[in-house]
């Protein structure tokens, strides 16, 4: 897992916007599986090793019903949304 001090530092390289740390993935199954969610920029970054990859061309892009359905899921699973990604997720500029 990263420690909650580097998460709540890192922004999407792309829109320097918060992010949305998923330790587990979105099945909340394995640590392997973690991922960073930028929903403004639509860009899902994976963690390899324990570590993130904050490089946009390593990126995978979300379809906006994706970024919704996961930023959903972060809620369901208790995970922090930072006001800017719920905003950007649900299509408002904050």
């Amino acid at each position: 897992m990263l420690p909650k001090e580097l998460v709540e530092v890192l922004v999407c390289p792309r829109s320097k916007q918060p992010l949305v740390y998923f330790p587990r993935g979105d099945a909340d199954r394995d640590e392997a599986q973690g991922f960073l969610l930028c929903p403004a920029s639509r860009l899902r970054y994976p963690i390899q090793d324990g570590v993130p990859v904050m490089l946009v061309e390593e990126a995978t892009e979300v379809a906006v019903a994706g970024v919704q359905a996961l930023v959903l899921r972060a809620r369901e699973l208790g995970l922090t949304v930072p006001p800017e990604a719920a905003a950007a997720a649900a299509g408002r500029s904050t």
